[in-house]
């Protein structure tokens, strides 16, 4: 038989990524789970947290007014992406590999088609955002900087939060067990990880909500320490979103 005319191996079947539903208890296993991983490697994991820390420090310290207050907020819109590393580093913990940092920081190479349009979507959101947050502070504040001691200053804050409200709350709903997915399953696509996500969302409203408002919490908690905290915040973050979706979603149906 000739090689053209050999039969090929057939492709196999592709499987749909299941959603289990979880109590707001997870978010407990999900911290310790990711405690572990972050002082398993400690050294690596807070290679990331200075990096992102830096980062947050350089974007929201170089800038006044509503430009500054837009890209603290936009940090958490980009974040799922900065952490593409840090789900690595899980991951190979997990699978009972060595964590290193160079595989780590070239995890987007696992899926790069569907993960750098997340990057791109990511990029776009938080342009959008910017935008967004600049005109609201203008309505209330035309000169720019923001009065907190203004009478109106409740208004402004009720009116800003209803503004990225909406959107943080789509991105968290398409991001946030999608990266983790697409670094697991190669086969999977931008779209097809984000409806798996939202399914998440959809499935277990109550605790992803709660795992939302720890991962605000816990970035303004990091903020609010002159972005030192955000050391140990941020990979503390990235290692329990794996745990997360590793406990919500099971990747092989």
């Amino acid at each position: 038989m000739s090689v053209e005319n050999a039969e090929k191996p057939p492709e196999e079947a592709f499987v749909w990524p299941s959603v289990k539903s979880l109590a707001p208890g997870a978010i407990g296993r999900w911290f310790k789970a990711g405690w572990a991983d972050l002082t398993a490697d400690p050294l690596i994991s807070l290679f990331y947290g200075v990096v992102l820390a830096a980062m947050g420090h350089v974007l929201t310290t170089n800038v006044g007014g509503a430009l500054r207050l837009a890209l603290t907020t936009g940090f958490l819109l980009v974040g799922p992406f900065l952490a593409i590393g840090l789900y690595e580093i899980s991951r190979r913990r997990a699978a009972g590999e060595p964590a290193r940092l160079g595989p780590s920081l070239v995890a987007w190479r696992a899926n790069f088609p569907a993960i750098s349009f997340y990057a791109v979507a990511l990029t776009l959101m938080l342009a959008v955002w910017i935008r967004v947050s600049v005109v609201v502070v203008a309505l209330f504040f035309p000169e720019g900087s923001i009065d907190w001691t203004a009478p109106t200053v409740w208004i402004f804050a009720a009116a800003y939060a209803a503004a990225g409200g909406g959107l943080a709350l789509f991105v968290f709903a398409t991001t946030a067990l999608s990266l983790p997915l697409l670094l697991e399953r190669r086969d999977m696509d931008t779209i097809g990880a984000a409806i798996v996500s939202f399914t998440a969302l959809r499935q277990n409203l109550g605790t992803m909500l709660c795992w939302g408002a720890c991962i605000v919490g816990m970035t303004v908690l990091g903020f609010a320490t002159l972005h030192l905290g955000l050391v140990i915040v941020l990979p503390l973050i990235g290692h329990m979103t794996w745990h997360a979706y590793r406990e919500t979603v099971s990747p092989q149906g």
